[in-house]
């Protein structure tokens, strides 16, 4: 990585959702994550943004902690399985109020 190029947007977000994911794991405290996230947003170069996360392991890539999927896949199986057990309780529901009735 050369430190001097121009660090984008992208490699903002990356690094502040880093600094985020150590502040769950409860190495950095929110005043901690605050100042560093500012600093973030102030920095020009890879190298100042390498800076803020020099002190802290790394960690492994969320996307590959996850199982390697798609995240937002994941999340409309997730949308297709609640919609289905919805549809199914209203069946049976309707079902049981038909037979009673």
């Amino acid at each position: 990585m050369d430190v001097e190029l121009r660090a984008s947007d992208d490699d903002r977000h990356r690094v502040v959702a880093e600094l985020h994911r150590h502040t769950t794991a409860g190495r950095l405290t929110l005043d901690e994550f605050s100042e560093r996230a500012g600093a973030v947003w102030a920095a020009r170069t890879l190298g100042d943004l390498a800076a803020l996360t020099r002190d802290l392991p790394a960690l492994p890539d969320p996307a590959a902690a996850a199982g390697g999927g798609d995240p937002i896949g994941h999340g409309r199986r997730e949308l297709l399985l609640l919609f289905a057990v919805a549809a199914l309780t209203l069946l049976l529901l309707g079902g049981f109020l038909a037979v009673t009735r």
